[in-house]
């Protein structure tokens, strides 16, 4: 199987900067005066590990590793001869079912060494999502952890494939996953049919690794390299296949947008499946030969203060969520954070109010915002740290160089500078496509523009505001209301931690305004009171109908809002029809 094939991208044939937008029309193109390299993954790192040399690259905190760049080259070539070992062939693809754990980073360069795919897996994936991911992309390998929060992996792949109850590991002939043939555990406990990822690193002789200077010498930065799985919130999950240039192009351009450098540490505390940390964060170390920290498997507030101040970061990513229960935390005072300088904040809208904390109270002074989609490699604009700080609060900054983005109306009109319409993006950083989905690939693809689905608009300086989701966007009584601008309002109120507005059906107005609402510590409100607090601030038919009171929203795995559950648990609760259209 492979990638549908797009329409070839048309070439961007701008020989200067044209980050403000000309004509008065929201087309903006980056900065072309130093154009994409074509440089492979491993390509990439060997000039990381030149510069890095004995310098500490690598940290796992709860894992209690630390490598040098020396060391992390030596893992990974150790790991790559390894999976030669096992018939891994440049092409296949091998799974990695995992939280962020030390065995994840050294597959994700394992695999590029030797012109293997890399497939993410989601870690909050369940049996049906498991099973069709494995069989969409033809999966051989499957390196995975033994367990996350309520996630019991293991058990969920020998209820797939219970032929690995008695198979020799290596050998795996299942009914229901028949291209997978090997699974490779994390941990020391043995599981039966499964190698454990210690045994598997033994078959690395010498003569598999003499191959793997010539193996990855043969590779061609435009192949694939990996597939990451996106899903809305209907159909089944999208693979987006990603190649080396669209990758390793990205990661050096957010570097020169943070200015990381070899002296700078990044505290990564978001998940490796996604863009965030594999791409914003590791690669993005790999550009700058930075040192990466990981505080823990997943997210936890403490552990991340922990292991920023311990290991002196001076970078730190998040999302918005990522940062409040930082900000929020009682023991926070007592850290050391004045070693922060950058990082990212994004993977979701971030609320004004939270980036000047930010900004003011963890000593992020030049702390960027980032915006882009999986499909796009993923970031498309992000903020500069030197950017004025009302743009830094209120926009995602511009475009980043040798980009092409433009705002669509709905009959397909470039839209003006600041009318709000559908942003398409083109260049180096957009997908191969969706892993055998020419259809979907074609939907999405068009002459080489990638429709985001994002509603957005663009100033006449270029700054970038994403606004919403075309699918977010509701018609009351046939008034287009943009959820985003309401919530920003709402942030303003005192009692307000977090706000999701949405909308739910209405037999009068089609739709109606209705809003989750999570209050500050201590802090009290009446749905009216929120309510009263809107009248006279905007338009009455932006006002919430429905407020409801909850002590968290329902999240993914990365920190974005499932609009869709809030809406679906509000029909319920409120006892609402879905409206007929014609």
């Amino acid at each position: 199987m492979t990638p549908a094939a797009p329409s070839p991208a048309p070439a961007i044939t701008a020989a200067v900067d044209r980050r403000i937008p000309r004509d008065g029309l929201s087309h903006v193109i980056g900065d072309t005066s130093t154009p994409p390299v074509h440089l492979t993954i491993p390509a990439f790192l060997a000039h990381a590990v030149a510069r890095g040399g004995a310098r500490e690259a690598v940290v796992f905190c709860e894992q209690h590793i630390r490598w040098s760049w020396n060391d992390f080259a030596e893992r990974i070539d150790e790991f790559a001869a390894a999976l030669l070992a096992l018939g891994v062939d440049k092409g296949d693809r091998v799974g990695i079912w995992s939280p962020n754990r030390f065995e994840w980073l050294v597959t994700q360069f394992a695999t590029a060494r030797i012109g293997a795919v890399l497939v993410n897996i989601n870690p909050a994936y369940r049996l049906a999502e498991l099973e069709y991911a494995l069989n969409k992309v033809g999966m051989k390998v499957l390196v995975t952890a033994n367990r996350f929060k309520t996630s019991q992996y293991l058990e969920m792949l020998q209820t797939l494939a219970p032929e690995l109850a008695t198979c020799p590991p290596g050998q795996l002939q299942s009914a229901r996953l028949p291209q997978l043939r090997t699974v490779i555990r994390m941990g020391e406990e043995r599981t039966p049919g499964m190698f454990n990822y210690s045994e598997v690193l033994a078959l690395a002789s010498a003569t598999q690794r003499a191959r793997l200077d010539a193996i990855t010498a043969s590779l061609d930065a435009d192949e694939p390299i990996n597939i990451q799985f996106t899903s809305g919130t209907t159909g089944n999950p999208k693979g987006a296949t990603l190649t080396h240039t669209n990758v390793v192009n990205n990661a050096r351009a957010i570097a020169v947008a943070m200015r990381l450098g070899e002296q700078d540490r990044l505290c990564i505390p978001v998940p490796l499946y996604h863009c965030f940390g594999m791409v914003l964060g590791v690669l993005t170390c790999v550009a700058s030969a930075s040192g990466m920290v990981f505080p823990g498997e997943g997210f936890d507030p403490l552990a991340t203060l922990t292991a920023a101040s311990a290991e002196r970061c001076t970078a730190l990513h998040g999302v918005p969520t990522m940062f409040i229960a930082q900000l929020d935390h009682p023991e926070f005072d007592r850290f050391d954070l004045s070693r922060l300088r950058t990082g990212i904040m994004a993977g979701a809208p971030c609320p004004i109010e939270t980036m000047k904390r930010v900004v003011a109270r963890m000593h992020l002074s030049e702390v960027t915002i980032a915006y882009g989609m999986t499909e796009t490699s993923p970031v498309s604009f992000q903020s500069a740290t030197d950017d004025p700080l009302e743009k830094r609060v209120s926009t995602v900054g511009r475009i980043l160089p040798n980009l092409e983005v433009k705002v669509v109306d709905a009959e397909g009109n470039t839209c003006p500078v600041g009318i709000k319409g559908e942003l398409y993006t083109r260049g180096y950083s957009v997908m191969k496509g969706y892993w055998d989905d020419e259809a979907r690939t074609r939907e999405t693809i068009v002459d080489g523009w990638m429709h985001t689905g994002d509603l957005a608009t663009i100033d006449a300086e270029g700054y970038c505001n994403i606004v919403g989701r075309v699918k977010d966007m509701l018609i009351r009584g046939g008034e287009n209301v943009y959820p985003r601008e309401v919530e920003e309002f709402l942030y303003r109120h005192p009692a307000i931690q977090d706000v999701q507005v949405f909308g739910v059906p209405d037999a009068r107005f089609g739709e109606e305004v209705a809003c989750w609402v999570v209050l500050k510590g201590g802090q009290g409100a009446t749905e009216e009171d929120i309510r009263e607090f809107c009248r006279g601030q905007i338009a009455h038919y932006k006002i919430p109908r429905y407020v409801h009171f909850v002590t968290e929203l329902p999240m993914t795995v990365t920190g974005k809002p499932q609009k869709f559950v809030m809406r679906e648990a509000m029909i319920r609760r409120l006892g609402l029809t879905e409206q007929k259209t014609a």
